[in-house]
């Protein structure tokens, strides 16, 4: 019987050996793909950001106000290198379009020789909408 049990416990080592070095080391082992955190690339319109300043600009044609849009996925997380590009009935924007940063930030800037509300919508990647609408005022 001890042979036996000898026998049975240098097969249990051997075996768990050469599992954990499969599991630790395999380095392309499914085992370990299949673990891994999947990062998220999507882009949120409902959790996305848009802001201004100032809120009120005047009407000059050399007034500007910045728009700061903040790309985010569902899960809150900032997406890079986003083409992100805005619209307003009022006023026109210095940018054609923008790309986000690291941070999901993209900034733009709109002026208006012509009196009005500016009621700005932004699009990210030419296809999403975001929710958030944000308006500045040109007087």
């Amino acid at each position: 019987m001890d042979k036996t049990m000898g026998v049975l416990l240098v097969i249990f080592f051997l075996s768990f050996v050469i599992f954990i070095s499969v599991v630790l080391l395999g380095g392309n082992s499914s085992l370990v793909k299949f673990t891994r955190a999947k990062e998220d690339f999507l882009p949120s319109a409902t959790n996305s950001l848009v802001f201004a300043y100032p809120l009120t600009v005047k009407a000059d044609g050399k007034g500007v106000s910045t728009v700061n849009i903040f790309v985010r996925s569902d899960k809150g997380m900032p997406i890079k290198d986003q083409k992100v590009s805005a619209t307003a009935e009022v006023g026109t924007f210095k940018e054609a379009d923008a790309t986000t940063d690291d941070q999901g930030k993209a900034i733009m800037h709109i002026s208006s020789s012509t009196p009005g509300v500016a009621n700005i919508v932004v699009s990210v990647g030419g296809t999403l909408t975001l929710t958030q609408k944000i308006s500045v005022k040109f007087e």
